[in-house]
């Protein structure tokens, strides 16, 4: 029986998407669902594209975007993002990707536009960077941006009372859309945590890979985790997005 592995926010750590993978040991008809947040953080952002458009070949692959793609594409794009992006891992990406030949730029770019806001399989389930601040659903925000910058939709299921029940009408709208919903975006080590976190019925699987967490991978049917080392252990002469 094939599995989905859902994986958090890599930040440039290709070191850690190979030992993750490794100890995944996915089979042949697998499947994994990216939650973006590919590049800004550790050195080799671009060196984790291309491991990741290679991988495409071999799994069947979903690939979200992240807040911090649509700002490494706007650049690619020769449109400048805000300058807070430098201070936010940009400058590492930057450097990754003076190694690339113009051809190579250009298969990166067709990449990042290929992302999607988001997906919604046939369970019910859904899959977003950050979350969606629309009561409808994410094909309703006024913004797609929403979609990678959102942080309420985790703030809120954080906030339900474990003894509202799913029936009450207090119970939040947005929670009743879809069965699960697996994101990123905010780091559960603000929480004090270095493991995937569940609130009401969202999963949080980035576990800080940016900054002295580890990248994990969940199977989105059996909820087991897998992880890689601290990701600091193996970029030791960087400090990525601290």
């Amino acid at each position: 029986m094939s599995a989905t592995y859902v994986i958090g926010d890599i930040h440039g750590a290709l070191k850690a998407l190979e030992q993750l993978i490794e100890r995944i040991a996915p089979g042949r008809d697998d499947q994994f669902i990216f939650l973006g947040d590919y590049v800004d953080g550790w050195s080799e952002s671009a060196g984790v594209v291309t491991y990741l458009m290679a991988l495409d070949k071999k799994y069947r692959c979903t690939f979200i975007k992240g807040n911090h793609d649509a700002w490494c594409e706007s650049w690619m794009l020769r449109v400048m993002p805000e300058s807070s992006w430098l201070m936010h891992g940009g400058k590492a990406t930057i450097a990754s990707y003076e190694k690339l030949s113009h051809e190579e730029r250009l298969r990166h770019l067709a990449f990042f536009n290929r992302m999607l806001l988001y997906h919604a399989d046939e369970d019910n389930r859904l899959f977003v960077h950050a979350g969606f601040a629309s009561m409808h659903g994410p094909t309703h925000d006024r913004f797609a941006a929403m979609c990678y910058w959102d942080r309420t939709l985790w703030e809120l299921a954080l906030a339900v009372d474990p003894r509202i029940k799913r029936d009450s009408r207090r119970y939040p709208k947005r929670l009743l859309l879809f069965r699960e919903i697996f994101i990123g975006h905010t780091p559960t080590l603000n929480y004090g945590e270095d493991m995937p976190m569940c609130a009401c019925n969202v999963y949080n699987v980035d576990t800080g890979a940016a900054f002295t967490g580890k990248l994990s991978a969940m199977n989105v049917d059996t909820k087991e985790v897998w992880q890689s080392d601290p990701v600091w252990t193996l970029y030791p002469e960087e400090k990525g997005r601290n």
